[in-house]
């Protein structure tokens, strides 16, 4: 894990003053908003470093060019792009989602209102297409089309996500079909961007993005499972909040449909109107695992990472480039919990 965590390291100081650059180019009141959801200010206004996130998709697109021969250095504004779309999609799901901490802080909406929130991830969006427009002008063409696959994608399944919460006939595949586009779209993306700074043929891009795609669904059940199970330390998000929301998230889906009486009675807890008190949010939780939904969940993980490591060998990394990623995959995949 150390390696792979310095891999993160690396990436978030090359990316981090574009980040920064970017960010700085804002009107207030929103350069001070987006300064706060990246950790660099208090609600105040003053200076903090509270961490503006792993930098997971950074780290994805610099790791790919790297392994396909250009400098990593060469990828660090489409890496930043990459952030900044990323960035705007937790300001703006967070207000959705009525969650309130995030990375250990309170969100956007919570401290500055909805409106500001809206306005702010907006302004992200808009960064990450001028980051490329002035700082990747010989190949802004080919990175907006992946940019903007990965928004419309992403659209698609946060939409499919808010449609889930009013329904009550999920399946297991419609669900997967959601996490597919709502965060494996863009992990999916951020590879392919890192083999497009690379020149490489359109198969091996492909490749990469296929990799990208299934190490995004192996992280999104990863974080589903650590949703329900894990640690608030390690998630920045209080533990059960999926529970009692209601969330279709992976597991909760596969305990639903798993015909079983923990998933009936789940079904039961899940589809009354009353809001769910502490012990309930605990029996839910422990049916979601009585269920079947816990273990399907870190078997499919399992599967999906296995198929991203298979793609690695159409695309043809160099070997300390394999390895590198590979090591973002046991990192993505093999979070503690």
């Amino acid at each position: 894990m150390r390696e792979s965590r310095e891999l993160l390291g690396r990436a978030r100081a090359l990316v981090g003053p574009e980040l920064r650059d970017a960010v700085g180019r804002l009107a207030e009141p929103v350069r001070s908003v987006a300064g706060y959801h990246f950790g660099w200010a208090d609600e105040a206004g003053r200076p903090a470093d509270t961490g503006w996130g792993k930098g997971v998709r950074a780290a994805l697109v610099l790791s790919t060019a790297r392994a396909l021969g250009a400098p990593a250095e060469q990828a660090v504004a489409t890496a930043a792009a990459v952030e900044l779309v990323h960035n705007f999609s937790l300001v703006h799901d967070d207000l959705m989602d009525g969650d309130v901490t995030r990375r250990g802080i309170r969100t956007v909406w919570s401290v500055f209102g909805s409106s500001q929130a809206v306005l702010t991830g907006d302004a992200l969006l808009a960064l990450a297409l001028d980051v490329i427009a002035r700082r990747c002008p010989d190949r802004s063409a080919a990175t907006l089309r992946e940019l903007c696959g990965a928004l419309l994608e992403l659209v698609a399944g946060q939409a499919a996500d808010v449609s889930f919460e009013a329904r009550r006939d999920v399946g297991l595949e419609e669900c997967l079909a959601m996490a597919d586009g709502k965060t494996a779209g863009l992990l999916a993306r951020a590879c392919a961007l890192g083999a497009l700074v690379a020149d490489v043929a359109p198969e091996r891009v492909d490749a990469m993005r296929a990799f990208g795609r299934h190490l995004g669904l192996a992280f999104q059940l990863v974080d589903d499972v650590l949703g329900l199970w894990g640690d608030t330390v390690v998630t920045g998000k209080p533990v059960g909040s999926d529970i009692r929301s209601r969330k279709k998230s992976l597991p909760v889906v596969a305990a639903l449909s798993s015909g079983t009486e923990a998933g009936a009675r789940l079904a039961a807890l899940y589809h009354r109107p009353e809001p769910l008190t502490d012990d309930e949010v605990a029996e839910a939780t422990w049916l979601v695992e009585e269920a079947g939904g816990r273990g399907w969940a870190s078997r499919e993980a399992a599967r999906q990472r296995r198929a991203a490591l298979d793609c690695l060998t159409v695309a043809g990394p160099d070997r300390e480039g394999a390895r590198a990623l590979s090591l973002l995959a046991d990192l993505i995949t093999r979070r503690d919990s």
